[in-house]
């Protein structure tokens, strides 16, 4: 028996350990199951089946912003990321004051695979990453396990968080068109992490410059967050090293005496360069984006203000696991915790001090509760690690306990099988101890890796999933998150999904045909709340998609990329008769057909749809109006049954091109920014005076212009006419980016109605400049001209900042590979 018991022992602690050595891989596999969980719930609630389906996504803002990536593919035909877009508000910059990457991800795969596909698997792509990026930022942050795998875990109920459904970030605001938000969150999320890796070991300086500029260049909201946690993570690696900031270990009020303190110098390198590189490698579309802000367009949205947007009931686990998670990052020392706390707090006083202005302070709102869901995954996995280590001790302890019990009473003559090399125990009277066996070796990794993973991850499901099994009647909660999956379907079963697609299908096959017979231009649509019968009160945004660029929209989905945006919602003010007016601060008028025809003319609007009644009426009595087509009676039911017919009307006298009658006035003083230009809510413009009264449109007010025009004070919207020569406009041509037209007489100018940008630029005339309201004025000096758009100084600027950046990252990468090269070599 006495001789067995050697080999016995040596077995089991062959077995031991060959099976530790084996069981390296389940905190690595908890992980992937708990990534894939929230991916596969996330995808089960947006219904795989109608991804896949090429169908033409519609709801909320994402009906519209599916024409976006289709003329993308236009502009990635010349060689461009931005350009101009006749589709929209009489043309305005597309790209160049919003997001152009998941577009350009979106027009690249409608190259590959349906493009209805490729745009709904476009716009979920930044939510499927998310839980990849948050566990890759915790790896970077060099959390111990299982702090990473639990911050994926936590992206599940913000995706689901019901308290807010536009802001940005969750799947509510996904669906409803914040697509791009949530692929730049994912992103400024994994650059947190990188960085925080680069700024203390100087590793990865190169692919996090790259992440900042591509999350930058997708929404520039989470690009505050990135550049905010780059400022604070530079801060806390310039603070002593002995303070002990570090996540690899959880130093409770005790500092680290042998840190070695890194160069401050050489932290601020780190940081200042791979930030600079992010910023230049997206400079090609920041830099115009800041210069030429002045020709957008706020809608002064009223800022949310109260505190209770902070704490909402249904986040309370969450911000109160965030709240200790706070306290538990302080006491410990963390820089995870440290970072994100102050991100978040800086984020929602960000939200309270915002000034009513062009960003609606609730674009900042989920980047405090991207914060608060991180922090609260950081508490609970930290405390897992806590308990953990706890109850490592208390076993060590009633081990060594019984230790002591057995070489008190064991003698080493009871144990001939114990072989020399084993560690001795305590000496009792008479002789040495000896342990019965090896102590095991320490685990590869510690049971909070996985139970604590585990854990986090029932609790998101518990938190999340069950209104999506359950009846509504077992659960003691109101239902919010199951609602996603009825959004998700509304959506992706697309226009042709919704019981009024044979009107709207018929709606655009007769514009389409109205095209060929009397020629493509702009359209302005009467406005109804009842058009969401579409999918989308913004369904008809979609003319220029559905008649292949043919037929414009006066009205599109970006509001604020242009300066013609106002002059638009007065027209519908006059022409509809239950107008949206969203832009505040405008002095919209009553239904005056008359009126707003006179504006279609000035706009150089071709054909006018109207679907009520009351304005089909005004209409027929307008003889600046002809009927041309009708589309219905279509039978639908929005807030009741009704019936309606749409009357298509030619807009009389609405040429794109027309010589003007008198020379333009020059205001003196005037600036390009709506404040000046259009005027604010404490005061009216010049253009908007001059636009909302027709006896003022004898002589177009200009923003610059030749010296021989008259110059007038900037608040005279009414001064004295200069006739100009008489001349004839012919052979109009409009292309995408492109107006040409031949005059009977050199140097008389000529009014193009198209939107002014610095961008355009002309042949064969002097200007182009910018005239009331927001069109453009040249001056032929031949009988040719062409205007066409170009770059500006502010693109060039932006080009060279891009390549100077490219130059870096290519240094960035290229010298630590010579030298490793040189290593090796001398080795």
């Amino acid at each position: 028996m006495e001789e067995s018991r050697p080999e016995t022992g040596s077995v089991v602690a062959e077995d031991q350990c060959s099976s530790r050595a084996r069981g390296w891989w389940v905190p690595g596999a908890i992980t992937v199951i708990t990534i894939a969980s929230v991916i596969i719930v996330t995808l089960s609630q947006l219904h795989p089946s109608l991804l896949l389906t090429n169908t033409t996504t519609t709801g909320g803002d994402t009906g519209a912003h599916i024409a976006m990536p289709k003329f993308l593919e236009t502009l990635l035909s010349h060689g461009h990321l931005t350009g101009w877009d006749p589709g929209w508000y009489d043309g305005f910059p597309l790209y160049t004051f919003y997001f152009t990457i998941p577009d350009l991800f979106i027009a690249i795969g409608g190259w590959i695979i349906p493009y209805g596909v490729a745009f709904k698997l476009g716009t979920i792509l930044g939510s499927v990453i998310l839980p990849i990026c948050a566990w890759a930022c915790g790896r970077f942050f060099r959390l111990r396990a299982p702090l990473p795998t639990i911050l994926a875990a936590a992206t599940l109920p913000f995706l689901f968080d019901y308290t807010f459904t536009i802001y940005g970030g969750n799947l509510f605001s996904t669906l409803a068109g914040e697509y791009a938000y949530s692929f730049s969150l994912s992103l400024a999320i994994l650059f947190l992490g990188l960085f925080a890796c680069a700024v203390r070991e100087g590793k990865y300086r190169g692919w996090a410059a790259i992440v900042l500029a591509v999350c930058i260049l997708s929404h520039i909201v989470p690009g505050m967050y990135a550049l905010g946690g780059a400022a604070v993570l530079t801060l806390v690696e310039l603070l002593p090293a002995r303070w002990g900031i570090a996540d690899s270990a959880l130093h409770i009020w005790r500092g680290d005496r042998t840190a070695v303190q890194v160069p401050r110098a050489r932290i601020l390198w780190w940081a200042v360069s791979t930030v600079a590189i992010g910023l230049l490698l997206s400079g090609w579309w920041l830099v115009p984006f800041g210069l030429e802000h002045a020709y957008s367009s706020s809608m002064g949205y009223t800022n949310v203000e109260g505190w209770a947007q902070y704490f909402r009931e249904a986040d309370a686990w969450a911000l109160v696991l965030a709240g200790i998670g706070a306290i538990t990052a302080v006491v410990t020392r963390s820089r995870f915790g440290i970072t994100v706390t102050v991100l978040g707090i800086a984020f929602a006083l960000a939200t309270a001090a915002d000034t009513q202005g062009s960003l609606y302070n609730v674009r900042l709102l989920p980047l405090w509760f991207i914060s608060v869901y991180l922090m609260a995954a950081w508490a609970f996995g930290t405390w897992c690690v806590i308990v953990a280590m706890a109850w490592r001790r208390a076993r060590d302890r009633r081990w060594e306990a019984a230790d002591e019990e057995i070489w008190t009473a064991v003698a080493p003559s009871d144990l001939p099988w114990a072989e020399p090399g084993f560690p001795v125990g305590p000496e009792p009277q008479g002789g040495n101890g000896f342990m019965l066996g090896p102590r095991p070796r320490p685990r590869r990794w510690g049971p909070a890796a996985v139970s604590g993973a585990i854990l986090g991850l029932l609790a998101v499901m518990v938190a999340v999933v069950p209104p999506f099994i359950l009846p509504a009647s077992s659960l003691p909660v109101t239902l919010g998150a199951n609602e996603v999956t009825n959004w998700s379907s509304y959506n992706y079963v697309g226009y042709q999904g919704q019981t009024s697609y044979p009107e709207f299908h018929s709606l655009m096959q007769t514009m389409s045909a109205l095209g060929k017979r009397y020629g493509c231009g702009r359209a302005m649509w009467e406005y109804s709340a009842s058009e969401n019968r579409f999918g989308t009160p913004e369904a008809l945004m979609l003319l220029p998609f559905e008649t292949d660029g043919c037929i414009d929209s006066m009205e599109g989905l970006l509001f604020e990329s242009s300066a013609t945006t106002p002059y638009h919602f007065l027209n519908q003010a006059e022409l509809s008769a239950g107008p949206s007016e969203p832009e505040v601060g405008l002095p919209y008028g009553p239904l005056d057909v008359t009126l707003g025809v006179q504006h279609l003319q000035l706009l150089g609007v071709k054909y006018f749809m109207a679907e009520t009644p009351q304005v089909e009426q005004e209409a027929a009595a307008d003889p600046d109006l002809q009927l041309v087509a009708k589309s219905g009676p279509w039978t639908y039911d929005y807030e009741g049954e009704a019936t309606t017919t749409w009357q298509i009307y030619l807009v009389k006298d609405s040429t794109l091109v027309t010589p003007l009658a008198n020379d333009p006035a020059v205001l003196s003083g005037v600036k390009p920014g709506p404040a000046s230009w259009l005027g604010s809510a404490t005061h009216e413009g010049p253009a908007l005076a001059w636009y909302v009264d027709p006896k003022n449109w004898k002589v177009e007010l200009a923003q610059g212009g030749p010296s021989d025009w008259p110059r007038t004070p900037v608040r005279d919207v009414h001064p004295t006419a200069t006739p100009a020569a008489p001349t004839k406009v012919s052979a109009i041509t409009q292309t995408d980016s492109s107006v040409s037209f031949h005059v009977s007489r050199v140097g008389t100018p000529v009014l193009v109605k198209v939107s002014y940008f610095p961008n355009w630029q002309a042949t064969g005339a002097d200007g182009p400049w910018r005239v009331t309201p927001n069109l453009m004025v040249v001056v032929p000096t031949s009988h040719d001209v062409t205007l066409f758009y170009g770059a500006t100084a502010a693109n060039d600027l932006g080009l060279a900042a891009t390549l100077v950046g490219v130059g870096a990252l290519a240094v960035l990468f290229v010298v630590p590979w010579f030298r490793q090269r040189r290593r090796k070599a001398k080795a």
